[in-house]
């Protein structure tokens, strides 16, 4: 789950949003590190322009918390795909009063006939792979016999 999905982003996605945060110590050294942000996209906005914007809404502790991140900026060092949720609308500003759960996209799966023929393939291939049971206590024997 460590692909960068900048380009793929949809309103519903629950994403994890890694920001560079630079932060400067009692000594006047200059220290970096990631902050990550993870809660649900409630909009994009600007399409694939240099200035597009990314809208994320995570609650934590009771109060709703929202950052909109620009998508192309490097304090933004990556973004990663947890669940993608379905939703009715392109702005999904209804997220933020919505109280039901909402459900999960699932990815689309081979059809059945398919996936009993990789398996059977599968399970050929492994018997092939193994020596049968029944033929090395044969040998033994017959070379038992021999002597």
């Amino acid at each position: 789950m460590s692909e960068d999905i900048r380009h793929n982003l949809k309103p519903g996605m629950i994403v994890k949003v890694h920001q560079r945060i630079r932060e400067k110590n009692s000594k006047g050294e200059e220290k970096e590190r990631i902050q990550i942000f993870q809660g649900s996209v409630l909009a994009l906005k600007h399409g694939s322009e240099p200035g597009a914007t990314v809208t994320v809404r995570k609650v934590t502790k009771g109060f709703g918390v929202e950052k909109i991140f620009p998508i192309h900026s490097p304090v933004v060092a990556k973004i990663e795909l947890v669940r993608e949720m379905r939703v009715r609308q392109a702005k999904a500003f209804y997220l933020r009063s919505f109280k039901k759960k909402l459900k999960e996209v699932r990815k689309p799966e081979a059809p059945k006939k398919e996936k009993k023929a990789k398996e059977a393939g599968e399970a050929k291939e492994a018997k092939k792979a193994e020596p049968a049971k029944d033929e090395a206590p044969k040998t033994e024997e017959k070379a038992a016999e021999a002597k």
